[in-house]
């Protein structure tokens, strides 16, 4: 039958040519997708972090007669809100080593990744698994490790926002020695027998300086350090009473466990009346 033989080639031709429509589509979207994954916008640009986001604020660190000892609140500040009360900023990242960091608490989980990576491939490359002592970078090697790191990422232009306290022994002439340091953002780095960041070296460092001698019990220097630590939760915004200690001995390094230091609101200037009105000091 013709009539029935043309309408089936006809039928038969729109499909073919609706496929090779629909076909020829998808590769110009695909193409379209490869092309603009593979060629970034010339209005986005490189992205680089311009400012902290989510932060951490002082540490402090002293060494004492048996090592060294850190100290530092758990808060991460989002901005101008008190958004993490357990955020953890001192760690231990070898059996000899502590870090304390303040700024971005993103680039410093970073930083205590690397090194916990690096601490892992140390101990699988030695040449004795049993031989801890030879598999472990000192502090001093860390503390300069991290200073390379800190000036290589500045030099990018592309910074990780944190100031860096690193503590623990290192050998010198056969004996082991405690070591405290620092390293900002930028790479600026040095050793000290006290050492404050953020706030603390305005507030915290005059106290140190008066207070600190070279031969403090262990309970002496933690006393001195939860002064520190109290003045900081009065005056600095970003700062919380609850607060961590880590120590780093010729034994081992050692964190505590969060705790609430004590604090008095009781002064006459804050329980006063204020703008002349008694009550309870509404303007």
């Amino acid at each position: 039958m013709p009539g029935k033989n043309n309408h089936t080639t006809h039928i038969i031709r729109s499909l073919a040519l609706a496929t090779i429509i629909v076909t020829t589509m998808f590769a110009n979207v695909a193409t379209s997708t490869i092309s603009a994954v593979s060629q970034p916008s010339a209005a986005g640009g490189t992205q680089r972090t311009t400012r902290p986001i989510t932060t951490g604020t002082s540490v402090l660190g002293i060494k004492y007669k048996d090592g060294v000892m850190l100290a530092a609140d758990t808060l991460c500040s989002y901005g101008s809100m008190a958004k993490y009360k357990d955020a953890r900023r001192l760690v231990s990242v070898n059996p000899s080593t502590l870090i304390g960091g303040g700024g971005e608490f993103s680039d410093f989980q970073s930083i205590t990744d690397t090194l916990r990576q690096n601490a892992l491939e140390d101990r699988c490359t030695a040449d004795s698994l049993y031989d801890e002592e030879s598999a472990q970078a000192s502090a001093k090697e860390t503390w300069s490790y991290l200073r390379a790191i800190m000036y290589n990422r500045r030099n990018k232009m592309n910074p990780l926002w944190n100031d860096l306290v690193i503590a623990g022994f290192h050998e010198s002439s056969g004996t082991k020695v405690p070591f405290l340091g620092m390293v900002d953002k930028i790479g600026t780095a040095f050793e000290d027998d006290m050492i404050a960041t953020g706030f603390g070296s305005y507030l915290a460092l005059p106290i140190l300086r008066e207070k600190w001698r070279a031969d403090l019990e262990e309970g002496e220097a933690r006393a001195l350090l939860e002064d520190c630590l109290r003045v900081l939760f009065y005056r600095d915004c970003r700062a919380l009473n609850r607060v961590q200690i880590a120590k780093a001995t010729v034994d081992g390094v050692l964190v505590s466990e969060p705790y609430e230091i004590d604090s008095s609101w009781d002064s006459k200037s804050m329980v006063g009346a204020k703008g002349g009105l008694e009550g309870d000091g509404g303007w």
